[in-house]
């Protein structure tokens, strides 16, 4: 029985240009994505400037630096902030892959953050 193709996995890191924390934070996120890309060759990720991309962003609402939203095929695995440290990047998205391997379903999401998903998963693949 052939294997099957992994669901599509995107990583959307929401920032502004004039934050700084952002600017600090682009680096420990391509080191993350880089990690979790050895396991998951099928992880796209996004750095998305909230004014920038208003269009993709929608309604979602940004308050905090840095935001981010997991989402693998149809499931929105995590969305939220985080504390811009390393280890809580990889360990909560590290957690949130293993949750979704074992079957757990996600957790509900406000309409917003589903809506921005959705035009996630419609994203060309980042060059």
């Amino acid at each position: 029985m052939p294997a099957t193709e992994p669901q599509p996995l995107h990583l959307a890191c929401l920032c502004a240009a004039w934050c700084r924390l952002c600017d600090g934070y682009a680096s420990v996120f391509a080191e993350a994505v880089g990690e979790l890309q050895r396991t998951r060759p099928e992880l796209q990720a996004h750095w998305i400037d909230i004014e920038d991309e208003s269009d993709l962003v929608g309604e979602l609402d940004v308050e905090t630096f840095p935001t981010l939203v997991l989402v693998q095929g149809a499931h929105t695995l995590f969305a939220g902030t985080l504390t811009p440290q390393p280890q809580t990047l990889l360990r909560v998205l590290q957690a949130a892959l293993e949750a979704a391997d074992c079957g757990a379903s996600a957790a509900p999401q406000p309409p917003e953050v589903l809506d921005f998903a959705a035009r996630l998963r419609q994203r060309r693949k980042p060059a």
